[in-house]
């Protein structure tokens, strides 16, 4: 139907497209039918210049029918043709100009940039979410994603996606934005976007992947980057740190790279010292968090049955309040917390 076939080669698949001119665009992202066309006719159909240029590899002949080698040397990301109709064609084409456009550093020239305004608004609900999420991971691998983001609110797209940054001034997208080069290297998608919501909850943060159609696990990862952030605001108010709390905290394998992120807009020596407080106390708490991590408690159920404690709620009640007490006097001997846990009332 869209003239592609599947040559299969000694265990191969190759793609193979004909030329073609794409007919009836009536959804904002796939045409209705084709017909078969010329090289030059097909290059007049794709999106950018830069990536309108065919490469014949018996004749090792590049043929550019749009000028792309030129924009390339002048590095500009410029539609091909009218550029009003290119987005009419497919709106996703909105936001791979600005994934192009961080990607490799070229700005998008200003004819084109007037269309992403123009048609802003008409993203959706022509292009899937899922769609606009797969372009937001591409973006967040490359090397600008902080400028993808002031981008795409600049030409007014973020809002957009994100009803909430809806009357969000620029300066206010790019100060969220500025701590991305304090990331760790391994940080997922998720948590650079979860910079342009700093006083989100963890129900809004489910709520957001929700609405992006994430995976379970990067759900998961903004809800207790959400969490963390809320102990760490919390712990100002509090003249007593909840050691047992933050050892639950810590014994999360993403811990450390959240507190990075939340570090990650703090001024040098601050977030220094920030890192630094929380490594020293996850060293102090090294022991605990470890059978937190392994679901292994210093007071299990078959040793409180060898007390004469039955199965039951008050067992249950028993090995939280050890668990409890064991992190606030850094107890790690069995008959010692044993002791301890004999003189509470819940015992």
């Amino acid at each position: 139907a869209f003239g592609i076939v599947v040559v299969v080669e000694n265990g191969h698949q190759f793609e193979v497209a004909t030329f073609r001119k794409d007919l009836d665009y009536t959804n904002g992202r796939s045409p209705g039918s084709i017909e078969l066309t010329t090289a030059e006719e097909d290059a007049s159909r794709r999106d950018f210049t830069i990536n309108g240029l065919f490469y014949d590899p018996v004749e090792h002949v590049v043929h550019d029918f749009v000028q792309g080698a030129e924009d390339i040397e002048k590095q500009v990301i410029r539609a091909i043709g009218d550029a009003d109709e290119r987005f009419v064609e497919d709106r996703l084409r909105m936001i791979r100009a600005v994934r192009f456009s961080a990607r490799f550093g070229f700005p998008i020239e200003p004819e084109t940039q007037d269309a992403i305004v123009a048609n802003a608004d008409t993203l959706f609900p022509a292009v899937a979410i899922e769609r606009v999420w797969q372009e937001m991971g591409k973006m967040s691998k490359g090397p600008r994603f902080d400028m993808a983001l002031i981008e795409l609110h600049r030409l007014k797209l973020l809002p957009v996606i994100f009803s909430a940054l809806e009357g969000t001034h620029l300066h206010d997208i790019k100060a969220a934005v500025a701590g991305f080069k304090n990331f760790p290297s391994e940080a997922e998608t998720i948590l650079y976007l979860m910079q342009l919501f700093p006083k989100m909850s963890v129900v809004e943060a489910k709520e957001l992947c929700r609405y992006l159609h994430t995976s379970n696990a990067e759900s998961h990862l903004a809800e207790f980057l959400a969490l963390m952030r809320q102990y760490v605001e919390s712990e100002h108010e509090l003249e007593v740190v909840d050691l047992h709390a933050w050892a639950h905290i810590y014994a999360n394998p993403a811990a450390d790279r959240c507190l990075q992120v939340i570090a990650a807009n703090m001024a040098p020596q601050q977030r220094d010292a920030f890192l630094a407080k929380h490594h020293t106390r996850m060293d102090a708490l090294k022991t605990h968090i470890g059978r937190i991590a392994e679901k292994k408690p210093l007071i299990n159920a078959t040793i409180l049955q060898t007390q004469g404690v039955q199965p039951g709620k008050i067992m249950g009640t028993l090995m939280k309040e050890a668990e409890r007490l064991a992190i606030l006097n850094d107890i790690n001997d069995v008959d010692q917390m044993l002791v301890l846990l004999k003189t509470t009332h819940a015992w």
